[in-house]
């Protein structure tokens, strides 16, 4: 049977392609967004030698990263996610995927509700969740890379929990100020659009308990805790396993 890996270079995304190669005829797709760190150029081409197969690239050719979809939209996120997603993972996905083919996706054993809310919203979709089967979590998936002489992606050396884009407007406040330390051009580029559409991403609560938005630049640096915070979503989620593969 025929297969599609969404590949989103993070490790777990790899690791469950590498485990889906064993099962079915794979396609390995990465949706590019233009605005992820520059090592994951490197971390792509390593997977290939290591999946021995190439992963293809596509983009939404509406928009060159996340800043062009922010500025066209005049949207950042909102209780319907973040329009970023929605453009340069969700809209390329919809145009790709063969719903004849068993969909493959890298939830972790940490993410077990989000792969059964995927399978709830998305019934039409044969979807396969190898990590979750072979009981492998995020820690398991980093080993398992080390383990086949790959380095991780800057971002997870770096301390982010997730590969995703620099600067994700889902972040909360210990993300952001873990991005003003670590890219401050990024920050200092998000505060300035938070001004221009007058939409600020983050929250505080007063003392009566009402919560309230607070802009970038507004930000406490001691505010927020960035490793206490949920993690960031942006996708359509061992021994045995690290020694087989």
């Amino acid at each position: 049977m025929k297969a599609i890996c969404w590949y989103s270079c993070g490790d777990a995304s790899a690791v469950a392609s590498k485990i889906a190669l064993k099962k079915y005829k794979c396609r390995i797709i990465y949706c590019d967004t233009g605005s992820e760190h520059e090592d994951n150029k490197r971390f792509l081409t390593d997977c290939e030698k290591w999946l021995d197969q190439k992963i293809e690239i596509h983009k939404n050719e509406k928009y060159i990263d996340i800043w062009d979809v922010f500025k066209k939209t005049r949207y950042l996120v909102g209780i319907h996610g973040a329009r970023c997603t929605t453009e340069l993972k969700k809209s390329v996905r919809n145009k790709i995927q063969d719903l004849d083919a068993v969909q493959v996706f890298g939830f972790t054993v940490e993410e077990i509700d989000r792969a059964e809310r995927f399978k709830k919203n998305n019934p039409e979709v044969k979807s396969y969740f190898p990590l979750i089967e072979n009981d492998l979590n995020k820690a398991d998936c980093h080993a398992i890379i080390q383990n086949a002489n790959i380095q991780i992606p800057q971002m997870y050396k770096l301390g982010y929990r997730n590969n995703n884009c620099i600067g994700c407007p889902k972040g909360q406040s210990g993300y952001w100020n873990k991005i003003r330390n670590d890219f401050p051009d990024i920050f200092l580029k998000m505060a300035e659009l938070e001004r221009e559409l007058n939409v600020a991403i983050n929250k505080t609560y007063a003392g009566d308990g009402q919560r309230k938005r607070i802009f970038l630049d507004e930000l406490p640096e001691d505010m927020g805790d960035y490793p206490k915070e949920p993690d960031i979503s942006c996708g359509l989620s061992c021994g045995v396993i690290i020694n087989d593969l």
